[in-house]
């Protein structure tokens, strides 16, 4: 039996718990892993509110929190291929097994061995933020010398989108916050507070010819403020907003394969896909912890250290 953290019924915090369940059996294509570090997420609160179907993976509740996890190999699926019992990983949980917990099992195909040298607690934050952030600028191709619009890039993947673009040697604006501004600052961003005035005013003057790309973390009224603001439509890239077609843009091609995986790590591990690590809860505090990143006060990527 090992502790997990997750939720009885959809809804708000309130239907959030703590339980006890057995390790998880890994089906075809899974793996069963200890869980050292589990990365947290917006899309966890998602899945606890219900509103996008599928993403328990048709288990029943209690269903445990969380998507992403780095820990260790403690048995193998049927049909897993490249990852061996002691193996260090990181990945997916795809299924609906959760990583708030003290063992999950992650879906084989988007777990890759963590590179030696690379802590569990880096290498816990790239499933999700720092995949997307590759995948937002490899999509934008943008040459270096470029201008690029980041529309909230305070949070986690908003801070790696910065760190990478600024690698590639383009010039980076980005919006947020106040309590944003030091984390943007130190990496290179040109930081435009949206809560001290006019944000299109503001970012109109750092590139009046207008932007080269715009990655935009925020949808809804934000990123259709945002988005003239391109030279051309299509290099608007929205990472959660699927309406952005409606405005010529362009929504985040994903690629979540090992493969993908273990090119986010590689850069991680060489300096270049660092992520901006504000805060480490253990698993008793995973409910702070969700709770920073759900109503918008974490600067950065939020991780819960479970082993």
């Amino acid at each position: 039996m090992g502790q997990a953290w997750g939720f009885g019924r959809y809804g708000g915090p309130e239907v959030q718990e703590f339980f006890d369940r057995p390790d998880p059996a890994p089906g075809p294509g899974e793996v069963l892993i200890r869980v050292d570090v589990a990365g947290v997420n917006p899309l966890d609160h998602v899945q606890r509110s219900g509103l996008i179907p599928g993403l328990d993976g048709g288990r029943p509740f209690p269903l445990v929190l969380g998507m992403e996890a780095a820990g260790t190999v403690l048995a193998l699926g049927e049909g897993v291929d490249g990852l061996d019992v002691g193996d260090a990983v990181f990945g997916f949980a795809l299924t609906g097994g959760g990583t708030y917990a003290e063992t999950t099992v992650l879906s084989a195909p988007n777990t890759a061995r963590i590179p030696a040298g690379l802590s569990a607690t880096v290498a816990a934050t790239l499933p999700v933020a720092g995949t997307t952030a590759v995948d937002a600028l490899d999509q934008l191709d943008l040459p270096a010398g470029a201008t690029v619009l980041i529309n909230g890039v305070g949070g986690g993947v908003g801070l790696l989108v910065a760190r990478l673009a600024v690698e590639r040697k383009l010039r980076v604006v980005g919006t947020g916050s106040t309590a944003k501004r030091e984390a943007a600052e130190a990496i290179g961003v040109r930081f435009i507070d949206y809560t001290a005035g006019d944000v299109v005013t503001a970012a109109r003057e750092q590139a009046p010819d207008g932007y080269d790309g715009i990655v935009d973390l925020v949808g809804g009224t934000s990123l259709r403020a945002v988005a003239p603001l391109a030279k051309e439509p299509r290099t608007v890239i929205a990472v959660s907003d699927m309406s952005v077609p409606e405005i010529g843009g362009r929504f985040v091609e994903r690629r979540i394969d090992r493969a993908n995986l273990e090119r986010a790590a590689q850069l991680a591990h060489d300096g270049v896909l660092t992520p901006v690590i504000s805060a480490v809860h253990p698993l008793s505090d995973a409910p702070a912890a969700l709770a920073s990143v759900e109503n918008g006060h974490a600067s950065g990527k939020v991780v819960i250290k479970v082993g």
